[in-house]
């Protein structure tokens, strides 16, 4: 006979461990619907039973708190709808499965549907925090859309009337259940949002059974919440209800009292804020009235002590000395002004240019006779000045000098040769004479 090796022995808790870890990894959060027996509830509160049908059974558990919190009485033969994990119960052995909430078969199809619908419209961003609106910071008007006879509207109505009872309420009636009730809620919810009437909206009812809360979780009607041009605030049932319209609304509150709490101030909170304000009001007024007085009584102290009259007077005299001497140096002033105007004149009749301009026509007339006579004799003497000139110049010039036989000896360079030492032997010179140029070459001595 073969034997495992020692590390392949298990011994009984280590395989219920693996056993419990491979159901509980491999089992998402399952509904199983099925008939209830052996029910049992020792005093513990722990919820036990099995959950069959006609071919099968599995052993469930529920612990406290969540079965306590159940809405019906579990009986022998109910049929109902389980949610919950698959786990192993190792001391023992038992494989169950272990409940976090328990529901009559008829509510299990409608918590279906609501959870079917609720992820759809959640991935459609319907529910997003960031898309809800903040509710106005003092309501003036509040739409209250319930059922005119329920218990809700009476709570609402309550809680107003002893927190702030200035609030304008109306209430906007509709079935809150039953056939058509989704359908009349949303054209109420629609024609008070297109009002422009009310600051807010409260849409609320009291508890009841998932079927009677049913039309509050119309996808019509979320829609219509999450489209309102005014902020709603849901209240739906008791704190543990919640519906698609809740979901939906701008804020929701856990009952209808609470939200006529959420949505109005305590005015008794308001009455003792509104006295404090008074009381720093007039404290700050008294102050600033004090301080106004004291600065008046300064200024009449300095307005005293400056004798405003007597200096007004003083002002008054020395304007009308100004006045007086303004008056005689303009009177002065005006008499130069005059007399240099009449010199002026003056000497402008005697300059006239009509009576110079005569006088020199004159002069150009006796002058003209005279420039006449003057101007050949002037050119015969500049003609006898130049004909001196160029005689001196001839004189001097060694052009003149070559015509009586002589020549000019120049080098290469055009330099003048005064002297024999001047030259080399065999340089080339030039001899000027009157009729043209001699090359000559010095022979060696």
């Amino acid at each position: 006979m073969d034997h495992a090796a020692p590390r392949d022995i298990l011994t009984p808790s280590q395989l219920n461990t693996l056993a419990r870890s491979l159901l509980e990894d491999s089992f998402p959060l399952v509904l199983v619907e099925g008939e209830l027996g052996n029910v049992a509830r020792p005093a513990s509160g722990h919820l036990y039973f099995t959950l069959k049908d006609a071919r099968a059974q599995v052993r469930c558990a529920m612990f406290r708190p969540k079965s306590t919190w159940l809405k019906f009485q579990p009986r022998e033969g109910l049929k109902v709808l389980a949610r919950g994990r698959l786990t192993l119960y190792e001391a023992r052995g038992d494989y169950q499965l272990v409940l976090d909430s328990l529901e009559e078969a008829g509510e299990g199809a409608l918590r279906r549907a609501f959870e079917e619908l609720k992820s759809r419209l959640q991935a459609e961003g319907l529910f997003d925090a960031g898309r809800k609106r903040a509710l106005p910071a003092h309501v003036r008007r509040l739409g209250v859309i319930t059922s005119p006879s329920g218990a809700a509207v009476r709570d609402v109505l309550s809680v107003i009337g002893r927190r702030f009872p200035l609030l304008e309420v109306d209430v906007l009636p509709v079935p809150v259940q039953g056939e058509g009730a989704a359908t009349q809620i949303v054209q109420m919810l629609r024609r008070a949002g297109g009002s422009g009437r009310y600051d807010a909206l409260l849409l609320t009812r009291g508890g009841g059974s998932l079927e009677d809360l049913w039309a509050f979780n119309d996808e019509a009607l979320a829609r219509a919440v999450a489209a309102s041009p005014v902020p709603v605030v849901a209240a739906i049932g008791h704190e543990t209800d919640f519906s698609l319209a809740e979901f939906a609304a701008d804020l929701r509150a856990p009952t209808p009292s609470a939200a006529a709490e959420l949505l109005v101030p305590d005015g008794t909170e308001l009455l003792s804020a509104l006295r404090a304000h008074r009381r720093r009001l007039v404290s700050l007024g008294s102050h600033r009235l004090a301080q106004a007085a004291q600065r008046a009584d300064r200024a009449a102290l300095r307005l005293h002590a400056l004798r405003p009259r007597a200096r007004l007077d003083s002002l008054c005299q020395r304007q009308q000395q100004a006045l007086q001497r303004l008056r005689a140096a303009f009177s002065i002033q005006f008499e130069r002004r005059q007399a240099a105007l009449r010199h002026a004149q003056g000497s402008l009749r005697a300059h006239a240019p009509r009576g110079r301009l005569a006088a020199l026509g004159e002069r150009l007339a006796e002058l003209q006779p005279r420039l006449h006579a003057a101007l050949p004799r002037q050119l015969e003497r500049r003609t006898l000045q130049l004909a001196g000139v160029a005689r001196a110049l001839e004189a001097v010039s060694p052009l003149a000098t070559v015509a009586r036989g002589y020549a000019i000896v120049q080098r290469a360079d055009g330099q003048v040769v005064r002297s024999v030492g001047d030259v080399r032997a065999d340089e080339v010179l030039d001899a000027r004479l009157p009729d043209g140029t001699l090359r000559l070459k010095v022979l060696p001595g």
